[in-house]
């Protein structure tokens, strides 16, 4: 069905996007400086301050905490899709230092020198990079520039650095945390002072059979363990998108097996403060809280002992959970499920559904991966559409951004407009606020949103994002769209179409469901996450929607372990 889309493309936006895919089209260097104007007047919600001459360190921080440290050291960055394409151009990335970010999973590479080698497994990974890089040199430049009086090598004390810089002493700290440690602002700050930054972009030959390429090798680490050698040999799926930590402490179970000891631990260290409030959920016997703060603590407690890590796998692993670390080189993490395998006594206990000991007879499996960005969800969910037996049901829990709500609340959509595909998706989601609402403690939950997929954090303005709000859409998140869009070509026989409304409800014979948790308020900047971690605050609406997929899962399983069929009743 043809109709007009709810907002034109944005002028400004559009703009800076055909800029940048222009250029990156050249088989040489392009400078990060030739995008700088399109995206200064692109007035990004996230760079609102691109033109003021005063830094903008909200999006330098949240532009930071998505590069690696190395950028103070980097020159040049190569885009390329896989090392045979990295190789083929003469760059022996595997030799070169593997390289991390606090806010984003993508592989990277490091000479040592001045290259950063980036791997993208999509067009959104695109759309991402470009506009953190330049919004990372507009504001490097800026503060070079404020800082021209400052003596060379040497960090300016926090009262001084921020006369010279023209912010409040109290964003000193902020600064400092953008660059993630002491050592890195220092020697940040010393580079910003000494010299103005000249970042240049090249892109190796992308293709889309590439991206279609790296999700096969992406499913190749995965299907070995997956198949099995006695029938079923492709057993039924139940696939998740969420991230590695909360599927895992739901259902691995280690955590409560092992109370004493993280609490323990929990309280001697008082990891991040949290010693008195274990207490007093102790004292107040109040178990959710209680769990939601040692799964939170647990990743401490596991690094703070060396081989702790793999105690804990193999824990899991006895009941029926496989860990699949950056399967086919693709960084995006995956765990595999035996549903039959499960130590019933140490699941979290608010997954005790009606029938539970019937799972115990279920050849099921649940596919959990770790939050792929954009368009790559697409890709691999079509891959493993084409690699797996029956699909049960697609659940995706994801970050978004609110227009109406606070950080924390968690929303449930049934419309989907996609900026990829330029749909209008219609869906019945298998959630609502019933679902989610009795494990949540802080926030809100509002089922019957719109959601909007967009391409990128920094792709989106007031203007934009007002005419969708005027529509109704009230969610802003970038995986909804590419999902929706593959269950389309799961149950269809033709591919996606573009710009149309497309009722998925009657040719879906799986469950699908889309919760999202905000993460950041665009319309309030005094809300806004965005150089700042959930912390332990989002563990409350994390759990509650991880809860929900779970417990939907282990319903629809009953009843088909029953002989009720796979349909759910509402």
């Amino acid at each position: 069905m043809k109709r007009e889309i709810p907002v034109d493309h944005n002028a400004e936006l559009d703009l800076y996007t055909r800029t940048y895919y222009s250029l990156l089209r050249s088989t040489g260097d392009v400078e990060v400086r030739t995008f700088e104007e399109a995206h200064a007047y692109s007035k990004s919600t996230l760079h609102e301050g691109a033109l003021n001459p005063t830094p903008d360190l909200a999006a330098f921080a949240y532009a930071a905490g998505r590069l690696p440290e190395s950028i103070v050291q980097t020159e040049r960055l190569i885009l390329g899709q896989s090392h045979e394409l990295f190789e083929a151009a003469g760059y022996d990335v595997r030799k070169w230092r593997v390289e991390r970010t606090r806010g984003r999973r993508r592989p990277l590479r490091f000479d040592g020198h001045a290259t950063l080698a980036v791997f993208i497994a999509s067009a959104s990974d695109i759309d991402d990079l470009v506009p953190i890089v330049t919004a990372y040199q507009i504001e490097w430049n800026k503060m070079h520039a404020c800082l021209q009086d400052a003596p060379a090598g040497v960090v300016p004390k926090p009262a001084e650095l921020a006369r010279l810089l023209g912010i409040a002493v109290e964003d000193v700290p902020r600064l400092a945390a953008a660059f993630g440690s002491k050592k890195t602002f220092e020697h940040g700050i010393r580079e910003i002072i000494a010299r103005p930054l000249r970042l240049k972009l090249r892109m190796l030959s992308a293709s889309y059979s590439q991206y279609q390429r790296a999700a096969q090798r992406w499913w190749g680490g995965v299907e070995p363990t997956y198949i099995r050698k006695t029938p079923p040999r492709r057993p039924p799926v139940y696939f998740i998108s969420s991230n590695t930590h909360a599927i895992a402490n739901l259902l691995g179970g280690y955590t409560r097996a092992h109370l004493g000891p993280i609490s323990s631990w929990v309280k001697k260290e008082d990891h991040e403060g949290l010693g008195a409030e274990l207490k007093n959920a102790e004292t107040a016997k109040d178990e959710a809280k209680r769990l939601s703060i040692l799964y939170y603590c647990l990743r401490g407690y596991i690094h703070a002992k060396n081989d702790r890590m793999q105690e804990v796998r193999d824990f899991e692993a006895k009941g029926g959970l496989l860990h699949l670390s950056e399967p086919g080189h693709i960084d995006v993490d995956a765990q595999i499920f035996e549903i039959k395998k499960m130590d019933h006594a140490h699941i979290d206990p608010r997954l005790d559904v009606r029938g539970l000991d019937k799972l115990k007879k279920s050849d099921a499996v649940i596919i959990n991966i770790d939050y792929p960005l954009g368009m790559a969800a697409y890709h691999l969910l079509s891959r493993v559409g084409q690699g797996v037996g029956e699909i049960r049901g697609i659940h995706v829990m994801g970050k978004a951004a609110t227009l109406n709500g606070r950080v924390g609340d968690v929303m449930i959509s049934g419309t989907v407009f996609d900026e990829h595909s330029r749909n209008t998706l219609l869906f019945k989601n298998a959630f609502s606020a019933r679902d989610v609402m009795p494990y949540l403690v802080h926030g809100s939950v509002f089922d019957s949103q719109r959601a909007l997929t967009v391409r990128s954090a920094f792709l989106q303005n007031k203007e934009y994002m007002s005419g969708f709000y005027q529509e109704g859409y009230t969610v802003l998140e970038m995986e909804a769209g590419p999902f929706l869009s593959a269950v389309y070509e799961l149950v269809n026989p033709t591919r996606v179409p573009y710009g149309e409304i497309i009722h998925l409800t009657p040719s879906t014979p799986f469950d699908v469901g889309i919760l999202h948790y905000a993460s950041d308020t665009p319309y309030s900047r005094r809300q806004s996450l965005l150089s700042k971690s959930l912390s332990y605050f989002g563990v409350d609406s994390t759990y509650a929607c991880a809860i929900a997929i779970v417990r939907r899962i282990f319903a629809r399983e009953v009843q088909v372990q029953s002989g009720a069929g796979t349909s759910i009743r509402p």
